[in-house]
């Protein structure tokens, strides 16, 4: 079974640094695209950066600059490097992979359990 665990969230002041990651679990032959994603309270889920597997990045407006996405194939693992984090950056964190291939199949969507960012003036 095909899981997709992330770490790295935690409480931090206005101006610093977080580094995320999301590692798929399971057999997993390869992924098309991950992604992370954000959900404050009371809003929607929202996209903060994707890559492709060829590592082509997309970025959110409000991230642009700041947060940097990564990938390691071999590891299915991508990472988010959040620098100079603002109070809205305040969320849930959400790592998601986009058409899984695995023994079992394709997985067209995968999420994440989710890891929560606080940032504190």
């Amino acid at each position: 079974q095909v899981q997709l665990v992330e770490s790295g969230g935690g409480l931090v002041q206005s101006g610093g640094s977080l580094r995320l990651s999301c590692a798929a679990s399971g057999i997993i032959y390869s992924i098309d695209a991950m992604g992370w994603y954000r959900q404050a309270p009371g809003n929607r889920r929202e996209l903060v950066a994707s890559i492709s597997e060829t590592y082509r990045t997309n970025y959110a407006d409000f991230v642009k600059g700041r947060f940097t996405i990564s990938r390691d194939n071999k590891k299915n693992t991508i990472y988010l490097q959040m620098n100079s984090l603002k109070q809205e950056d305040t969320a849930v964190y959400y790592c998601n992979g986009h058409y899984i291939r695995t023994n079992m199949g394709i997985l067209k969507d995968k999420w994440g359990q989710g890891t929560q960012v606080t940032v504190s003036s």
